[in-house]
C-alpha cells in the first residue's frame, strides 16, 4: 500500500466539501427542525397548543420520511433538488436531500428535550400570564438547553455519514472520492485515508458536542 501516491490535494478539496456540505446541512437542519420540534411538542396531548389532529398529521410525516433509507430518499428528491439549487450532483445538489432527512430526525430530538423540561415550570410560568412566545423563549428552551445541544451534536454526527452516501449520486466530498478511487479503482490506500478523516471529523464533533452539553448541563 503506497500512501505517496495518493492525491492530497484531492484529499483536501473533498474534506472542504464534506465540511461545506456538513456546515450548510447542519445549519439549515437547526433552523428548521428547531421550530418543527417546538411546534411537535406544543401541539402534542396536554400541551398548551394540543391539537390531536395536526400533531397526528405532523407525526405521520416525519415518521414516514425518516423510515426511507437515505439513499433511496436521495433519489427519490433529484427532481426537487433540481428545481431548488438547478442540480442534482456536486455540493449544491447534495444539501437539500440532507437537510430534508435530518430535520425530521431532529424535530424528534427536539420534542423529547423539550418533554423533560418540568411541566411545573410550564405551568408556573402561565400563571404568572406568560404568553406562549414568552414560555417558548423564557422557559422552554433555557430548561432544555443541554438536551437541544445534544441532539444537535447527533444529528451533525448522523450528517457526516449521510454526506459519505450522498456519494453514491456524485455528491462530491470524501464519501464520493471513497467510491470513485477507493472502491471502483481498488485504491486501499485512498479508502483508507477519507475514512480516517472522516473517523477523525465524528471524533472532534461529538467531543465538540459534549463539552457543550457539559458547559451547559444544570449542575
Amino acid at each position: 500500500m503506497d500512501f505517496s501516491e495518493v492525491d492530497w490535494e484531492g484529499v483536501g478539496d473533498a474534506t472542504l466539501d464534506t465540511l461545506t456540505m456538513l456546515g450548510f446541512s447542519t445549519l439549515f437542519t437547526v433552523l428548521i427542525g428547531l421550530p418543527l420540534g417546538i411546534l411537535l411538542f406544543l401541539v402534542s396531548r396536554n400541551q398548551i397548543l394540543s391539537s390531536r389532529p395536526l400533531y397526528g398529521l405532523l407525526s405521520f410525516v416525519i415518521n414516514v420520511l425518516r423510515s426511507i433509507p437515505f439513499v433511496i430518499l436521495m433519489i427519490l428528491l433529484i427532481p426537487l433538488t433540481k428545481l431548488i439549487v438547478s442540480t442534482s450532483t456536486g455540493v449544491e445538489g447534495s444539501i437539500p436531500p440532507l437537510v430534508i432527512a435530518a430535520i425530521p430526525f431532529y424535530a424528534r430530538l427536539v420534542e423529547v428535550s423539550l418533554r423533560e423540561v418540568d411541566r411545573g415550570v410550564i405551568e408556573a410560568a402561565q400563571a404568572m400570564g406568560a404568553s406562549h412566545w414568552q414560555i417558548v423563549r423564557r422557559v422552554l428552551l433555557p430548561e432544555s438547553r443541554a438536551g437541544l445541544l445534544a441532539g444537535a451534536t447527533i444529528t451533525t454526527v448522523t450528517l457526516v455519514s449521510y454526506t459519505a452516501m450522498a456519494g453514491i449520486i456524485g455528491g462530491g466530498g470524501l464519501g464520493d472520492m471513497a467510491i470513485r478511487y477507493g472502491y471502483q479503482r481498488f485504491d486501499t490506500a485512498v479508502m483508507l485515508v477519507t475514512v480516517t478523516i472522516l473517523i477523525l471529523l465524528v471524533v472532534l464533533l461529538q467531543a465538540l458536542g459534549d463539552r457543550l452539553v457539559l458547559k451547559y448541563s444544570r449542575k
